[in-house]
């Protein structure tokens, strides 16, 4: 019988909503909504941290950065060269191009993305592409070119040293 006097009570309980029960005249808090996973901020913001982090070698958190920059303004020429220079640091080398060809595409002739192109091509070992990146370039007249044509020549350097 005394199962049968708690059994409405413990119902009626249930149907309280959770900040309603109290213990001793203190509500029970509520748990809060998780907080997101991701840090909130515009795409610049985004961007910006992107920079901070390639500059600490915080790949991983840097291609975060990156991507979250580019779900908010996805044609945001710097962030895409960015995110191919995090992934080629992490030895994503496809995925780097398809971020650097995208710069490309929404800045043709950016001249930091077509530097970073033809260092992912050397470090695949395709230094033909590369070595017409770096004609481009030269055309252009951007400093870029001497560092990728230093990456050129250290790529052939070794090449020439295992042969």
């Amino acid at each position: 019988m005394l199962r049968v006097l708690h059994a409405p009570f413990a119902l009626a309980l249930l149907a309280l909503p959770a900040t309603a029960l109290a213990i001793d005249d203190e509500p029970i808090a509520v748990p809060a909504a998780p907080a997101p996973d991701r840090p909130v901020g515009s795409p610049e913001q985004r961007y910006n941290e992107g920079l901070a982090l390639s500059k600490q070698r915080e790949w991983r958190r840097a291609e975060e950065a990156y991507r979250d920059a580019l779900r908010g303004a996805p044609t945001l020429a710097p962030a895409w060269n960015g995110l191919g220079y995090t992934l080629r640091q992490q030895g994503k080398y496809e995925e780097s191009i398809r971020a650097y060809y995208e710069a490309l595409r929404l800045r043709p002739g950016y001249p930091e993305a077509l530097e970073y192109l033809g260092e992912a091509y050397v470090q695949m070992g395709r230094l033909d592409d590369a070595r017409k990146l770096l004609e481009q370039l030269r055309a252009q007249g951007a400093k870029e070119a001497d560092d990728l044509a230093r990456a050129i020549a250290e790529a052939q350097s070794r090449a020439g040293a295992t042969r």
